[in-house]
This record gives C-alpha cells, structure tokens and sequence, in this order.
C-alpha cells in the first residue's frame, strides 16, 4: 500500500532535532580521540579521529562505531554465521587488534553467536589487551526453550565470564526481548527471577550497565520503559537504519517504527545502542540505480556509509554495531566514522527517496540472524530469502514474461539459487509448520514468503511467468 509522498516524507525538522546538529559532533556528549600513530600497519590509514559519545552514566567515552562479533571470520574465509568450520582465532586478533588502534572500543558478542563460539573466541582476542581499554557487551541469550529454569540462566551467564575471561561485564543485555509477547518475556526473565538476579549483579558491580535488545511486541517495549524508574535500564539496543525509522511497519518489520522506538528512549535519557543500520545488509547491496546515485553524490564513499552514518547521526546513539567478518569492512567503517560526518537536509530528503524505492520492490525483511535454524526439515530459510533479496536488488527478478530483460533475470535467479541453495534445502520442501515463526525476531511469515518464493520458482522454471 503506497502512501502520499507528504505522509512518508521524513520529519527533516524534528530527526535534525534529534541529530542535535550544531557545528560538529564534539559537543554535547561527543568527543574525538587520536588513534595510535602505527595504524597505518594494520592497514587503515588516511583516517581522522574517531567519533566517541559520552555514556550518560559512568562518563566514559564509547567508539561511535561498535564491533559486531556475529560474524567472525572462520578459516575457510567465510562468516561464521555461514559455515561449519571453526573460527579463525589468528583472523580474530588481528581484527580486534586493528580496531582497538583505530579507536573502537566496544565489542559486542553473545552465548548465541557463531554457534555458540563467538564469546571464547572474543575471550582470546580482548584478553590479549589491558581490560580498561575496551567495553565488553554481551547477552542472556536464553531463548532456545519456550520457558528457561533459572538454573540454565544462571549457568549461561556466570558461563559467559569463563569465556569472555572477565570479572565485570560492562554492558549486559537481556537479549531479543519481544518476540512471544509478555507471555515469553514473563517466562524468561520475569517468573524465574531472572532480572531480579541481573539487578543483584549491577548492585554487586559484576554488571556495569544493565539494559536489553529489543524486537518484537511493542507491548513489551512500553512495559519495560514504563517501569525504568524501577529497572533504570542504563542502556537499550534498537533496530534503526533510514528505511524503517519511519517504514517498518510497511516493511512488517515491526508493528511501530525506529522512530517511535528512539523518541522513546531520548525523552528518559537513556543511551541508543544501534543494531542493524544496514538492514540485513539490504542497505549495503542497494538497487543498481540507487548505488549509481549514491555514487554520484559521494564518488569515495561506499554505499554502506550511507547508511552509517544516517545511523550514529542522532545524539542520543551511544555506539553503531556493526558485523564485521573481514578487515575491508572494519576499513570502511572506520573511515565512516573516523570523524563522523553528520547527515544534511539534502541527503535526508535524497535517504527518505532512497527508501520510498526500496519499499516499492517486494523484498523481504530477513536480516539473515539465522535464529530460525535449524529447520527441521532440512530448509535453508535464510539461504532461501536472501537469494531473493538480492535478485530482487539485481533486477533479476522479472515482472512478467513480457519484461524485455526477462530471459536473462530468470536464468540469473535459477542458477543462482542452485548454487546457493543446495536442492534438498530449498522452499519447496517447507510443510509450514511454523516451528520457524516463533524464533524470528522481524515477525515474518516465514512459511507464507517460502510458499510464494517457490510458487514464483516453480513459474520460471516452467518459463510461464505471465
């Protein structure tokens, strides 16, 4: 459903508000620090100073540019996230070693991520470096049952000090609240004392910030910064990037946008932790008629920064997470924000055009987390849709048989996803279950987009798209 370009014009005055756009990020709770004058040996060179912003709480100062451990390299040079095989320890340290010199200091990783390895492996690496010179962030990952004993909680979280070789967390999250509702989040961390206990451990100091991720019900987002003057969550983890700050729910990301969610927690002082500004890495594999005039405007600048640096604009953001699997996106990133160059008027009104095409493209809303696997039927879900996605970006996804490219696209689209998805793993094979659903924290329908992936498939192999 296409709305009027008045309705779906972004609010310039009110986000440049939010953006807090002076003269220069280096006031009002941002600041700039040198880095080491050896980081050209790990390869980032030609850069500024990195951007910091000041947690409200404890007065440090965090890199604007957070390190995403969802994705670390493995030693067949692939994201952990998408093979089998171990991480590459060596890849690792030199990567947490580049970014420490750059100036980022705030690693964020999980019991959960790279299979459960991500935590030893960022263990290795921190430990290898004095503790006051770097955040450590990490989650609750207690999702896995649909009710959690306390005891398993417990074992999760004194287990993530053993990997993580640390005696204090600096930022804990309870992680992924939202999807299931009250009802799931009651059970996980509300009815097994669960956040009783985390309170306990910031009273004791084995917690420094307390806060959570959120995705899902916005009826627990409301509960819990309702009750902040109790939980005084020192911190919240959001989804924002230039599309569903005020179209995620055409996207069905969610039922309320980013822009809801962030105007929440500004108006309570509470730091914006930022997950997701690429939008599953849609923000980064654009349209090839939206990366030409991206191009055209900013002949340096990836199209990833884009979407960067729309993300650390608002002041209220206290870091940007960003996965980051090989040394060029870690390059990239710092450059983005080594200083960060606030947004324009002129380049909000061209991201809100930006996203006006996205939204008209059928993609979607699979940010590959990959917490609908395994499926136990074998499928490859997240294979699956961002085959699609991506097709979809390419222009290889005809409309009908009469599209002048349509031969072309359809051969692209099939070999690809033969590729890219193993046969025995394709859509076709899903029975709708929906064991899938209840584990994806964008709320998709996730048997409904297989059946309609395959059904499209199923017309181009018969070559009777009308």
């Amino acid at each position: 459903m296409k709305k009027n370009n008045t309705e779906n014009k972004i609010d310039r005055r009110n986000f440049l508000k939010f953006l807090g756009m002076g003269t220069a990020l280096t006031v009002a709770g941002c600041s700039t620090s040198k880095k080491s004058d050896d980081i050209s040996s790990n390869g980032i060179a030609g850069t500024g100073e990195m951007t910091y912003r000041v947690n409200p709480k404890t007065g440090e100062k965090v890199s604007i540019l957070g390190y995403g451990c969802m994705r670390l390299p493995t030693v067949d040079a692939q994201s952990a996230r998408e093979s089998e095989s171990d991480i590459d320890q060596d890849a690792v340290n030199r990567s947490v070693d580049a970014a420490l010199k750059a100036g980022v200091n705030y690693f964020d990783t999980s019991p959960a991520y790279c299979k459960g390895f991500s935590e030893h492996a960022m263990g290795i690496a921190l430990s290898r470096h004095p503790r006051d010179k770097y955040f450590i962030a990490t989650k609750l990952s207690n999702f896995a049952e649909q009710t959690w004993p306390r005891e398993k909680s417990i074992e999760m979280y004194n287990k993530s000090f053993k990997e993580l070789q640390t005696d204090y967390i600096d930022y804990m999250l309870l992680h992924s609240v939202g999807g299931g509702g009250m009802e799931q989040f009651s059970k996980r961390y509300l009815d097994n004392g669960i956040l009783d206990f985390l309170l306990e451990e910031r009273e004791k100091g084995k917690i420094k910030n307390l806060g959570f991720s959120y995705h899902g019900d916005i009826e627990v987002y409301d509960w819990l910064l309702a009750n902040h003057d109790k939980y005084k969550w020192d911190f919240v983890q959001i989804q924002l990037n230039y599309v569903d700050w005020k179209h995620a729910k055409e996207l069905n990301v969610r039922n309320t946008d980013a822009e809801y969610l962030y105007d929440e927690l500004k108006k309570r002082n509470i730091p914006a932790v930022i997950m997701e500004p690429l939008l599953g890495g849609r923000l980064a594999q654009v349209n090839n008629h939206v990366a030409e005039k991206m191009k055209q405007r900013r002949p340096d600048d990836s199209i990833a920064s884009w979407a960067f640096r729309y993300a650390g604009s608002p002041e209220g953001v206290l870091t940007v997470l960003s996965g980051m699997t090989y040394m060029e996106h870690l390059e990239d990133n710092v450059r983005t924000y080594s200083p960060l160059e606030p947004l324009s008027e002129s380049e909000l009104d061209f991201l809100e055009e930006v996203a006006q095409i996205m939204l008209s493209y059928p993609t979607v809303p699979c940010n590959d987390c990959k917490y609908c696997m395994p499926c136990p039927y074998g499928i490859d879900i997240p294979g699956t849709l961002v085959h699609y996605n991506k097709c979809v970006n390419e222009g290889n996804v005809p409309s009908s048989g009469r599209d002048p490219n349509y031969e072309k696209a359809r051969r692209a689209f099939l070999v690809g996803y033969d590729r890219a998805v193993p046969k025995l793993r394709q859509a076709e094979r899903c029975i709708a279950c929906g064991q899938c659903n209840i584990h994806c924290p964008q709320n998709i329908d996730i048997p409904k987009e297989l059946a309609r992936i395959d059904t499209f498939i199923e017309k181009l192999k018969q070559n009777t798209l009308s």
